[in-house]
C-alpha cells in the first residue's frame, strides 16, 4: 500500500519534484564524505552540512513550476538538476586537483585556462563520478519509458510560490544553524570550506558571485588614497642589505628554473635505498649554493601562475582566482623583466612547453616587460614529445638551447617545467629501471617520485650544458618549487615515508608539507643552508640585492632573506601564518588552532607574551593580504611610478616572431652582440647531451631552427591555435 501511494505521488509534477530534490541531496551527502575534506567535527555539523543543499535545491527546481506547460515545467526541473549536478561535479574535480572549490572568477576566466588541461583533468576522474549522475540518467529513461508520467495538471502560481517560500525557509533554517555553530561566518570567514561545510556549494557560489562583485564594485572606485597607505605599509619590508652579497652576482645572467609540483620533503629523500632527486640534493648541499630548508610556497587558487606572480612582482595572488586570468591582461605591473631592462640592461624570455594562452601567460607577460615567450609552438610537434601539460622536461630543455644561444647577455630567463605534475604520467620508456619507486595503495604518490626523479634528470642535463658552454660562469641559476605536488588528502598515506605517522598525522603536518625548495648557485657566491622561515613573497627583493640592485622605491611586499634584519614570518593565501616560533591555522591567532613550530605541538594555554606575539603577527598578516588586493584589484600601480623605472608598453612586444627579432637585433649588433652564439662564432647545441629516448637519433634535428619558426610561419600556426582562445576572451 505504501509502495503503491509513493509511486502514485512520484507520478504527480510535485512528487516529482520532491524525488529530484531528494535525490540531488542524497548525492550531495555522498560527495560530501567521499570527495571533500569538510573538517565535520560533532554530529551537530553532520547535521548542518546534511540540511545544507535542501533550501537551494527546493529554490532551483521550484523553477520548473512557474512554468505552466507540463513538459516545459518537467524539462526545466531537469535542466536546473543538471546545472546544478554540473556544479558539483565541477567543484569536486578543482577539490582533487587543487583542494580548493570554484570561485565565480574562476569560472568567468575558465576559458583562460583549459586550453592547457590536456589529458590531466581526464585523469581526474573516478568510476564513483558516476553516483552523480546516474539519477539524472535513471529518471530520464523512466520519463521517455513513461514509468514517469508527465503530470498534466495545471498548478497555477500559488504552488511555486508556496515551493519557493519552503525553499527560502529551509535556507534561512540553514544559515541559522551555521550561525550558531559558527557565528559571524559570513563576515569573519578565511577558508572557504567553512562556508561549504556550513552552507552547501550553492549558496557559496551565490556568496562568491555577491563578494565579487562588491569587490568589482570597490575597484572601480580606485583613488590613490588607497595607494598612499600601501606605499607606507611597504617601505616597513625594505631592510639594510646585507654587505656580503649584494652585488655579488652584478651583471651576471639569471636563469630561474620553475620546478613544476615539488616539495621540500623530496630533497635528500631515499626510496627503496636510492635519491629520489640526486642532482638537486647535490646542489642543495653544494657550497656555491644559498639553500633554504623552511621555505613555502605561498599560492591560493591560482596556484603556478600565484608562484610565478610573486617570484616576478613580489606581491600575493589575488583571494578568489588568478590574478593572472582575472586581471593581467589589464593590470600594470613592476615586475622583475621590466625592472632588470631599465637597471640592468637585461633581455628576457620564458620557455614554457604548453599553449601560451594557459594562464594568459601571452598576455601577462607583455605587461610584465618579457621580450620573448618561447610556448609549445616553438618546440617539437611531434606527440612523442608531449605528455600532460606540454613538452617532456628533457625535451623542453634541449629545444630551448637553440633560442637561448641567441638571447644578448646579460638575460633573465625562466624555464617552466611540466612533466612533474598531476597525474605524474610518464611514458614507460621515459622511466628511469634503475630507480624503483614507493609501493604505496595511491598511485599518483608512486608516480610523483617517478616524475620527480625524471625532472631532477632532466636539471643534471641542462647543467652540464652550461658547464660545458661556459655560461654557467656568468650565471647565478635560481630553482624553486611553485607548490605543493600531492594534496592533503594523500599526505596520510605519505606519511611513513616522510618519517612521521598516519595515526598522529595533523594539520601542522600538512603546513610543513607546503615547504617547497628555494636555491640560488652560483660559482662566485658563499653558499649556506639556511634556517628561517621565508617564502615566495621575498623571492624579488632578494634577487635584486645579490645583483645589486635596491628595491627600495618599487612596491614590494617581500623582505631580502639574506638582510642582517630579516624578520622570519610569511603569511599563507588562505591566512595561516607560520614564524619562527609559531604556526597559526585559521587566521585569528588565539582564535585559531596554534602550535609551536619547533615541536609540532599545540599550544593550548598562552601566556601574555605569546598572545602579544601572536596578534601581531596576526595583524601584519591581515594588512599584508589586505593591502596586496586593494593594489592588484585596483590596479593602483598605474597610479605609481619609482624614479628610474618605465612603465611597461605591451604592444611593444610580439611573441609570434620571438626568432626573427632576435636574428635581426644580432645582425644589428654585429660584433658588439653579446649572444652566446656569436661570441662562440658558432652554436653550441652540439654540447647538449641528453638520454630522452625521444631524441635518440633525432638531437640534430630539433636543435636547428624549424622552418615553420625561421620563415614565419608561425604567425599563421599560432594564430589558429588561439583562434578559440581568444574568441573566448572577447
Amino acid at each position: 500500500m505504501i509502495k503503491k501511494k509513493l509511486i502514485n505521488f512520484i507520478q504527480t509534477r510535485t512528487g516529482f519534484f520532491c524525488l529530484l530534490v531528494l535525490l540531488f541531496t542524497l548525492k550531495y551527502i555522498f560527495a560530501a564524505y567521499h570527495d571533500f575534506n569538510l573538517g565535520l567535527a560533532d554530529p551537530y555539523q553532520h547535521l548542518i552540512m546534511w540540511i545544507s543543499p535542501i533550501g537551494s535545491a527546493i529554490l532551483l527546481f521550484s523553477i520548473g513550476f512557474y512554468f505552466s506547460k507540463p513538459i516545459v515545467s518537467y524539462c526545466v526541473m531537469l535542466l536546473m538538476d543538471f546545472a546544478n549536478t554540473g556544479l558539483l561535479f565541477a567543484n569536486i574535480l578543482n577539490y582533487r586537483q587543487f583542494s580548493d572549490f570554484i570561485t565565480v572568477k574562476t569560472i568567468v576566466n575558465a576559458g583562460k585556462v583549459s586550453p592547457g588541461l590536456g589529458k590531466s583533468a581526464v585523469a581526474l576522474l573516478q568510476f564513483s563520478d558516476l553516483v552523480l549522475w546516474l539519477d539524472l540518467i535513471v529518471v530520464i529513461i523512466l520519463l521517455l519509458m513513461k514509468k514517469i508520467k508527465v503530470d498534466q495538471k495545471s498548478y497555477g502560481l500559488l504552488t511555486p510560490f508556496t515551493l519557493t517560500s519552503l525553499g527560502a525557509l529551509v535556507l534561512s533554517l540553514n544559515i541559522f544553524l551555521a550561525e550558531s555553530s559558527r557565528p559571524r561566518l559570513l563576515g569573519t570567514t578565511f577558508d572557504r570550506s567553512y562556508i561549504v561545510k556550513y552552507l552547501g556549494i550553492d549558496t557559496f557560489t551565490v556568496y562568491d558571485g555577491i563578494k565579487n562583485e562588491q569587490t568589482e564594485q570597490v575597484n572601480r572606485n580606485a583613488n590613490t588614497a588607497d595607494l598612499n597607505q600601501i606605499l607606507t605599509y611597504t617601505q616597513k619590508s625594505k631592510l639594510p642589505v646585507n654587505p656580503e652579497y649584494y652585488g655579488a652576482a652584478k651583471g651576471k645572467n639569471v636563469i630561474v628554473i620553475h620546478l613544476e609540483s615539488f616539495q621540500q620533503f623530496l630533497i635528500d629523500l631515499k626510496i627503496n635505498g636510492k635519491e629520489v632527486t640526486p642532482y638537486l640534493n647535490s646542489l642543495y648541499h653544494n657550497r656555491h649554493t644559498l639553500s633554504f630548508a623552511n621555505f613555502y610556497h605561498q599560492v591560493g587558487i591560482g596556484r603556478t601562475s600565484d608562484a610565478e606572480n610573486m617570484l616576478e612582482t613580489s606581491t600575493y595572488g589575488i583571494s578568489d582566482g588568478s590574478l593572472f586570468t582575472a586581471m593581467g591582461s589589464t593590470n600594470t605591473f613592476q615586475a622583475a623583466p621590466q625592472i632588470l631592462r631599465e637597471r640592468g640592461k637585461y633581455t628576457s624570455a620564458v620557455f614554457h612547453g604548453n599553449v601560451g594562452s594557459f594562464w594568459n601567460r601571452d598576455d601577462v607577460y607583455k605587461n610584465m616587460g618579457y621580450n620573448y615567450f618561447f610556448d609549445q609552438n616553438y618546440f617539437s610537434s611531434d606527440r612523442s614529445d608531449r605528455i600532460g601539460y606540454g613538452i617532456k622536461d628533457k625535451v623542453m630543455f634541449a629545444e630551448s638551447i637553440k633560442y637561448l644561444e641567441r638571447m644578448q647577455q646579460p638575460f633573465y630567463t625562466k624555464f617552466i617545467t611540466v612533466t612533474n605534475h598531476t597525474p605524474f604520467d610518464m611514458d614507460e620508456e621515459d622511466l628511469d629501471h634503475n630507480f624503483k619507486t614507493a609501493d604505496t595503495t595511491d598511485k599518483s604518490i608512486n608516480n610523483y617520485f617517478e616524475t620527480a626523479h625524471y625532472l631532477d634528470q632532466a636539471i643534471r642535463e641542462f647543467f652540464a650544458y652550461l658547464k660545458k658552454s661556459d655560461l654557467i660562469k656568468n650565471t647565478m641559476v635560481v630553482i624553486y618549487g611553485d607548490h605543493y605536488g600531492l594534496s592533503n588528502s594523500e599526505n596520510e598515506t605519505l606519511a611513513p615515508i616522510v618519517g612521521e605517522s598516519s595515526d598522529t598525522w595533523n594539520s601542522f603536518n600538512n603546513v610543513q608539507m607546503q615547504r617547497v625548495p628555494f636555491m640560488i648557485y652560483s660559482p662566485n657566491l658563499k653558499g649556506k643552508i639556511k634556517h628561517e622561515v621565508a617564502g615566495e613573497i621575498d623571492v624579488l627583493p632578494t634577487l635584486l640585492h645579490l645583483l645589486g640592485i635596491s628595491n627600495r622605491n618599487y612596491l614590494q611586499f617581500g623582505s631580502d632573506l639574506l638582510s642582517p634584519k630579516y624578520k622570519p614570518w610569511i603569511v599563507f593565501r588562505n591566512g595561516t601564518i607560520v614564524s619562527q616560533k609559531y604556526v597559526i591555522i585559521g587566521g585569528k591567532g588565539k582564535k585559531g588552532v596554534v602550535y609551536d613550530r619547533k615541536s609540532g605541538k599545540q599550544i593550548i594555554n598562552f601566556t601574555k607574551q605569546e598572545e602579544i606575539e601572536i596578534a601581531d603577527l596576526a595583524q601584519k598578516a591581515k594588512k599584508s593580504l589586505r593591502y596586496s588586493d586593494l593594489l592588484n584589484n585596483h590596479n593602483l600601480l598605474r597610479f605609481y611610478t619609482p624614479k628610474g623605472f618605465k612603465p611597461v608598453d605591451p604592444s611593444k612586444f610580439d611573441y609570434l616572431s620571438n626568432y626573427q627579432q632576435m636574428e635581426k637585433l644580432r645582425e644589428h649588433l654585429n660584433k658588439r652582440s653579446t649572444a652566446l652564439i656569436s661570441q662562440r662564432g658558432k652554436s653550441t647545441t652540439n654540447l647538449y647531451r641528453t638520454d630522452a629516448p625521444e631524441l635518440n637519433g633525432r638531437l640534430d634535428e630539433i636543435t636547428t631552427i624549424p622552418d615553420s619558426v625561421s620563415d614565419n610561419h608561425l604567425v599563421e600556426k599560432q594564430n589558429k591555435s588561439d583562434k578559440k582562445t581568444k574568441k573566448a576572451y572577447n
